[in-house]
């Protein structure tokens, strides 16, 4: 099965996008320099607002997740995998991960991407306060 869930985000000045393991999206507002994983800010849902199929169907072991990220004209994407340990209740962030740490935030574990592999147009387009369209695929066998 495949569940799709996409909404709206923005960039901000403080975006760097350089933490090697770990990729952002919050709903917050601010933002600080040191938030180096963070690639979008003031978000429209966190991971709790997510359709509880979709939050399901990321439970699963075999389940295939992808993040994707679009700002004007630049695609972005981040694939991983759920884990029946997921929580999903973050009211405002969701943390895609290389490792294999769980906590509230994490949307996805063993992500083949973080912040710092952003190509550069890209990271510095973040920069601005502009639309971030922010797409998650949840696909099961």
């Amino acid at each position: 099965m495949r569940f799709v869930e996409r909404f709206r985000a923005w960039g901000h000045p403080n975006i760097r996008a350089r933490h090697r393991t770990t990729l952002m999206v919050t709903r917050d507002s601010e933002l600080t320099p040191r938030g180096d994983c963070v690639v979008a800010v003031r978000a429209e849902k966190g991971l709790a607002d997510l359709n509880p199929w979709l939050r399901e169907a990321a439970r699963s072991r075999e389940a295939e997740i992808t993040l994707t990220l679009e700002a004007e004209g630049y695609i972005f994407n981040v694939s991983g995998r759920g884990d029946p340990r997921l929580t999903l209740t973050h009211p405002n962030d969701m943390v895609a991960r290389k490792s294999r740490y769980i906590c509230p935030r994490t949307l996805m574990i063993e992500a083949d991407k973080a912040a710092c592999d952003i190509p550069e147009e890209l990271r510095r387009t973040l920069q601005g306060e502009i639309p971030i369209w922010v797409t998650i695929i949840v696909e099961t066998l």
